[in-house]
């Protein structure tokens, strides 16, 4: 993947027996989505508008151009939808896209580095670091101030003070 192209979303699968498809948006407001067109996929798929049809369990439905049938649809499923960056609003100041943070390193504050950030999960209460260690079990750790006081996108590094427990 291209640093100029960010995932914003992912087929679900499909939606009924005429083309719609489950849309997962990984957009802070769901609906933004359809803002950001035309979405590409790894395959080389351009998709062109996106009209959002209604929601359903954990999804949005959705029209994509050239989906048709219930089997292009389902085709589909798992199929990751990027946007390009310089469609993608400007983020206030200490807020960042988790592409900009995964395979970064990650420092203790006294230089040693713990790991890279493998992966970011939201489960509701607040952003959690997956920390791939060299050898190790990985480390989650909460995306706060206190336990990550550093991130410097422009040296490409995270600074983090991970509770002693933990290490």
């Amino acid at each position: 993947m291209s640093d100029s192209r960010v995932i914003i979303g992912a087929v679900a699968g499909a939606f009924g027996v005429k083309g719609e498809v489950r849309l997962k948006s990984f957009c802070a407001e769901p609906e933004a989505i359809a803002d950001y067109v035309p979405l590409t996929t790894d395959r080389g798929e351009v998709f062109p508008s996106v009209r959002l049809t209604g929601r359903t369990s954990g999804a949005l439905t959705a029209r994509l151009d050239g989906i048709a049938t219930k089997e292009q649809a389902d085709a589909l499923k798992g199929t990751q939808l990027y946007a390009e960056r310089s469609r993608l609003p400007d983020l206030p100041e200490d807020e960042y896209y988790h592409a900009d943070l995964i395979g970064l390193p990650v420092f203790d504050s006294g230089g040693e580095e713990i790991g890279r950030v493998h992966a970011i999960y939201d489960h509701g209460a607040g952003d959690l670091l997956e920390i791939k260690r060299k050898g190790g079990k990985p480390l989650l750790l909460p995306f706060t101030k206190a336990v990550v006081p550093t991130v410097d996108l422009a040296a490409g590094r995270l600074v983090a003070d991970p509770p002693e427990e933990s290490e």
